[in-house]
């Protein structure tokens, strides 16, 4: 079965009533291969751009590469061997990082990862809401980022996303990637959330 975005609807059942567009957004790793238009990729920063910070310190930054661009080797080459398979289709490769401090006071800013997931969590949105792959990984050398991106010692690497034209054929995938290809399912909401104190498994 193809499993497009539209697809992830019919497969995912929330217990509750939410805006579809959350169940829609899922992680492919199936892309074509083919440029974005660079419009529509600023459309996805400008999401990120209005995402809520703490004291609106505004501290998410993002690095990137097109693709066939003079940086894309350097962005690529940051890449786990096990994820080079499949971004290698990708039309951007995108490092977050956040500032660890508050611009106007110089202490620390505990929450700047927090902000740093909203942010990512508006482009991903706006990526599913336009049919495109926005897959955010941890897999990749966060210290060489660090220094072949020329990241300031107050800025911490937070994660890498690749971008790219979703592929419903996933043609350009191996067989083992291919069968992860499933939009996930999520834990219940008694699992997740608990009133007064945490209660919780693990």
């Amino acid at each position: 079965m193809s499993k497009n975005f539209e697809d992830a609807l019919k497969i995912r059942k929330p217990d509750h009533k939410i805006n579809p567009l959350f169940i829609k957004r899922w992680s492919s790793r199936s892309m074509t291969g083919e440029a974005i238009d660079p419009e529509i990729f600023s459309s996805l920063l400008e999401a990120a751009r209005w995402a809520p910070s703490s004291s609106n310190e505004q501290e998410s930054r993002f690095i990137y590469a097109s693709r066939n661009s003079p940086h894309w080797e350097t962005f690529f080459s940051l890449l786990a061997e096990g994820n080079k398979p499949w971004c290698k289709f990708a039309s951007h490769l995108v490092v977050i990082v956040s500032k660890t401090q508050f611009t106007k006071s110089g202490s620390a800013n505990p929450v700047h990862e927090f902000d740093a997931g909203a942010a990512f969590e508006n482009l991903v949105l706006e990526a599913a809401d336009r049919n495109l792959v926005a897959h955010g990984m941890a897999g990749f050398d966060f210290q060489k980022a660090k220094v072949s991106l020329k990241v300031p010692d107050n800025f911490a690497v937070n994660a890498m996303i690749a971008i790219g034209v979703y592929d419903p054929t996933e043609k350009n995938l191996d067989e083992k990637t291919k069968g992860r290809e499933v939009p996930s399912m999520r834990k219940p909401l008694s699992e997740v959330s608990s009133e007064g104190v945490f209660n919780f498994a693990g």
